[in-house]
């Protein structure tokens, strides 16, 4: 009997992908994160919350090196991608951001064909020996993006000609198309109407069962909505990091429970 509870205990638990320790990031004098550790499992939606301004963002950004493109930042600690260094000096970050993707507030398409901009990534990885290859990549994606229905008859018409919800379900999919293993959201939703929103983010639970996927927030109800586990952000310090249910329901720091109840933030 032991060994059945054994077994199920081995099955629920999930594979961290990505492993953080000590993380710093510095914006000159301004020291925007503080010491934050913290593992994040593969197959599973991590919300990041707090308030405007407490770190979120930067520390989603640390996760592919997007804060490598700003002069003034530091990164100091360490963060792993399945245990390997994301930092260390003979990681490529254009290959990094293709295994660790990106979505970003505002949807972004390319000024390109909506088969162009998803075609984009695995051409430049050479990820498609063939026209037949890059076409099934493309279709792929696109289903993965839940939008191949909306588009799979206008493939050459511009990206920036859908709406906007159309627009980021596009973006989603040109971030699936170099194959990343981990998908990182910078508040996806924010532009968008309620309608895209929860496409959006049934979307988001569609893609877990393939990609570890990090969400960053601005809204409570989403993260309670997507996500089975939540890190609540304030002041640059990772306050309180557990199961999604956990943090809205019984939050251990009164901080947490401050922002949840609407008294800060």
């Amino acid at each position: 009997m032991n060994d059945m509870r054994h077994l199920e205990r081995t099955a629920d638990t999930k594979d961290i992908k990505i492993s953080a320790r000590n993380c710093q990031v510095h914006y000159g004098d301004t020291h925007a994160i503080k010491d934050v550790s913290v593992e994040l499992e593969d197959k599973t939606v991590t919300a990041f919350i707090g308030p405007s301004g407490c770190g979120k963002s930067t520390f989603l950004r640390c996760l592919n090196r997007m804060n490598d493109t700003i002069d003034i930042c530091r990164v100091e600690g360490d963060i792993l991608l399945d245990g390997e260094d994301i930092y260390d000096k003979r990681v490529d970050p254009v290959q990094l951001r293709a295994k660790v993707g990106m979505v970003f507030q505002k949807p972004n398409p390319f000024p390109k064909s909506i088969y162009d901009n998803v075609a984009y990534g695995p051409r430049i990885h050479g990820l498609a020996r063939t026209k037949a290859e890059l076409d099934e990549i493309v279709e792929n994606s696109l289903r993965r993006g839940a939008i191949w229905d909306e588009v799979k008859d206008r493939l050459d018409a511009p990206g920036t000609g859908l709406s906007g919800g159309q627009q980021q379900r596009l973006c989603i999919a040109r971030a699936v198309a170099t194959e990343p293993e981990v998908l990182l959201m910078d508040e996806p939703c924010s532009a968008l109407d309620p309608i895209a929103t929860a496409q959006v983010e049934e979307l988001i639970d569609e893609l877990r069962e393939r990609y570890s996927v990090v969400i960053v927030t601005h809204s409570m109800q989403q993260a309670a909505r997507v996500s089975q586990k939540t890190a609540f952000f304030h002041l640059g310090s990772l306050v309180e990091y557990d199961e999604t249910g956990q943090i809205f329901t019984n939050p251990k720091d009164p901080r947490t429970e401050s922002y949840i109840t609407g008294r800060i933030g």
